[in-house]
């Protein structure tokens, strides 16, 4: 979605996936320091008022088909807007006040996991093998591990938080299976345009109703520097990247950026917190990982072989 001209001056697709991981890894970082100084779920709506706006100029000034006119282009809309947008990130966001950046990236890991499940019992084409399940069953595994939880502290705060995120990744989920059986027209950068903006409106409606107020912020350097960083870098100029590296590599291997992004996510809390993620968190996250691996082992197995050195010269 990048014009040839502007993708000639792009470093190789390897450098710009490890970009992509680093803007949305560093992005749980960002949302960690904003949620100091502004109401998590107005904090969400800002963020997505200036991107989806800019998304769509975007749209507008580089694709034909931008404007919705068919019943999938608004379905595959609002899909996007209510579950992935307003509900992921409203989630998450209010689970974020209770939990660090880094351990929210590897409970949200377990979305592919999610996803494949979802996908598996609402879609007539996808099917779970008991493999499957085993995969299912070590991603909801290696959350249980990361939350930590004994009667002493199961409603504690932290886990609460654990939830939420959790949830979030529940959303986001649902959110991309939903919209896989609508063949919209729309150009990808629209329908992510539109569908920031859709989100946005209701994260402002759930604002309201939770009585958060603009006059909470606090617009210090962190809270303008974390809104700037989450609206420009990880919406505008990273999801403009993964529309580029979309039409490159394909879905299959891009979401694989998912589990660079804890990664990411651990360095920066370390480095700027000087916060060390817990054994228990690694481990967990290790089982996510070998869940997904289990449900989508002929993905990862046709990732390898396409990064070989034999298939690069074929």
């Amino acid at each position: 979605m990048i014009t040839s001209k502007v993708g000639r001056l792009l470093p190789r697709t390897e450098v710009l996936f490890v970009l992509l991981a680093g803007f949305w890894g560093a992005s749980f970082v960002s949302i960690e320091v904003g949620l100091h100084h502004f109401p998590p779920i107005l904090f969400a709506a800002l963020r997505y008022d200036v991107a989806g706006l800019a998304i769509l100029g975007y749209a507008i000034a580089s694709t034909d088909r931008w404007k919705p006119r068919s019943r999938a282009d608004i379905l595959s809309i609002l899909a996007i807007g209510v579950f992935i947008i307003a509900g992921h990130h409203g989630f998450l966001y209010l689970g974020q006040q209770h939990v660090p950046g880094a351990l929210a990236s590897v409970i949200i890991s377990l979305t592919p996991v999610l996803t494949a499940v979802f996908a598996s019992a609402m879609l007539a084409d996808e099917h779970i093998t008991p493999l499957g399940i085993l995969g299912f069953a070590f991603g909801v595994a290696g959350v249980a591990i990361v939350a930590d939880p004994n009667p002493e502290n199961f409603l504690s705060v932290g886990v609460v938080g654990i939830a939420l995120v959790f949830l979030g990744g529940v959303s986001f989920a649902l959110g991309s299976v939903l919209t896989q059986p609508l063949e919209t027209e729309l150009s990808l950068p629209a329908l992510q345009g539109w569908a920031m903006i859709v989100g946005s409106g209701l994260l402002h409606v759930l604002s309201n109703a939770r009585g958060e107020s603009h006059t909470a912020i606090d617009w210090s350097f962190p809270a303008i520097a974390s809104l700037v960083y989450l609206t420009i870098i990880s919406g505008v100029v990273a999801f403009l990247l993964y529309f580029h590296l979309l039409d490159e590599i394909g879905p299959t291997e891009l979401n694989l950026v998912a589990y660079l992004e804890p990664v990411v996510a651990t360095v920066l809390t370390w480095a700027l917190f000087g916060q060390l993620v817990a054994t228990t968190t690694l481990v967990g996250f290790g089982a996510i990982f070998a869940g997904f691996a289990l449900l989508k082992r002929d993905t990862l197995f046709a990732v390898v072989r396409s990064l070989s050195p034999t298939a690069r010269q074929a």
